[in-house]
């Protein structure tokens, strides 16, 4: 028993003449003409091509205002911390012998001093003897009697790690 393949074309026309087809060739491209491919056209590979289409590269991401934003308050709080931190920081520990120093508080139990250079119209006193070490008002006068004979002012520092007695006098 011998089958016969179904008809070509459009299954729903019945009893209409069908058009004998070429082998081999695109049936819907009856009568239409070739288009060449051109060269370079995106999403169609050369003839011959051994390889898919390359896929463009994806867009950079850009920074957002608001990262900008952020990264910039970021900076500046960490520029008026470290602005603080040495803004704080007390000069009387780090006076050596012959500095000379401002006072920039007329508080007594904080005179805030600071060392300056001995040619600038700041400068106040001059560091005659630095002695590390715990003093208290009474036994600080004493020591600085014995360091420095001409002494004016006795600066005791404690705390903070570092416990030290400066021995100052007028410039």
């Amino acid at each position: 028993m011998t089958t016969q393949p179904p008809p070509q074309g459009n299954p729903f026309a019945q009893n209409q003449p069908q058009a004998p087809q070429p082998q081999g060739q695109n049936p819907y491209a009856q009568g239409q003409q070739g288009f060449p491919q051109q060269a370079g056209q995106p999403g169609f590979p050369q003839q011959g091509a051994p390889y898919a289409p390359v896929p463009p590269q994806p867009a950079r991401r850009k920074l957002s205002f608001k990262t900008i934003k952020n990264i910039v308050i970021a900076v500046v709080v960490v520029g008026v911390a470290i602005g603080g931190y040495i803004a704080s920081r007390d000069d009387a520990d780090t006076a050596a012998v012959g500095d000379c120093m401002h006072r920039g508080s007329s508080s007594d139990t904080n005179p805030d001093l600071e060392v300056v250079d001995c040619g600038d119209a700041k400068a106040q006193y001059v560091v005659l003897a630095k002695i590390e070490g715990s003093f208290s008002a009474l036994t600080a006068d004493s020591k600085c009697s014995a360091e420095a004979k001409d002494f004016q002012y006795a600066y005791t520092e404690s705390g903070s790690g570092s416990d030290f007695l400066l021995c100052l006098k007028d410039k």
